[in-house]
């Protein structure tokens, strides 16, 4: 499906506010109600907007950091730090990568000190390589 910049606009703003009324929302694009409805409804047909969804305040929920984690397994653990990771619900992101680490998680924490405990099972399973992330100022970009 061909996006053009009125649909651009769409998601943007979507993305800023998803529960945000069609017609502000037409307001903004510079379109009529009904067209906006119609736009929408297409990018979801065609799996651009998959779902509507809020956007937690994790600092909120009590979690104020958060560590980005490069995880290389051992030979034969692939599959083992696979499920180690689906299984810890403070990893709220993960991609697995090419290179040298297999995943790239991103971890909620309350503290730092939460970090040995939640990587140290991993330490006879994985190499882990952590970072504290001091900033995000760009997140979820829509790309042009």
């Amino acid at each position: 499906m061909k996006i053009d910049e009125k649909d651009r606009l769409i998601i943007s703003h979507l993305r800023q506010d998803a529960r945000m009324p069609v017609s502000e929302l037409s307001k903004l694009v510079g379109l009529s109600g009904p067209s906006t409805s119609d736009r929408m409804r297409r990018l979801e047909a065609n799996g651009i907007i998959s779902r509507f969804t809020v956007d937690l305040d994790l600092e909120a929920l009590g979690f104020p950091l958060q560590a980005i984690v490069r995880i290389k397994p051992r030979p034969g653990n692939l599959h083992v730090v696979d499920d180690m990771i689906m299984n810890e619900p403070r990893f709220i992101d993960c991609d697995k990568v090419t290179g040298e680490d297999c995943f790239v998680v991103r971890l909620a924490l309350r503290s730092i000190s939460e970090l040995d405990p939640l990587l140290g099972p991993f330490h006879d399973r994985a190499e882990t390589n952590t970072s504290i992330i001091k900033s995000s100022p760009l997140r979820a970009r829509v790309p042009v």
